[in-house]
């Protein structure tokens, strides 16, 4: 990690095509208002972190979260066509044509970020 990844962070979360990170939302109970949250700086790395925690891609919404604003994610896009969860080097895949330019067979835009999830 060099120094001004240390200091700065990842220089991909300054890019403001790019989400700055990923929350899903997984209601308490069904027909509550209430969630719990669950983040990651990649999609990828929230989706492993979800699936290592025993919660299943119909039990949560997932938001691309920007600087000044958010938006839900298709679960077509992280999911298989039976509803299982999507992982790398699918899931890359899936992505290409929602960050143009930025995920492609060699190379990809998050990988400055930390993978990791965390949750409540």
């Amino acid at each position: 990690m060099s120094l001004f990844e240390k200091i700065l962070g990842p220089k991909s979360k300054y890019d403001k095509s790019l989400p700055y990170t990923y929350e899903a939302r997984v209601r308490i109970f069904e027909g509550s208002e209430e969630y719990n949250s669950y983040l990651a700086d990649t999609i990828c790395g929230l989706v492993e972190y979800l699936q290592q925690n025993g919660i299943k891609p119909d039990e949560v919404q997932i938001i691309e979260v920007y600087q000044q604003q958010e938006f839900p994610i298709d679960a077509k896009r992280f999911t298989t066509p039976d509803h299982q969860w999507l992982f790398k080097p699918d899931i890359c895949r899936a992505f290409e044509d929602h960050y143009k330019g930025h995920i492609q067979a060699d190379s990809c835009s998050f990988n400055d970020r930390d993978c990791k999830g965390s949750g409540p």
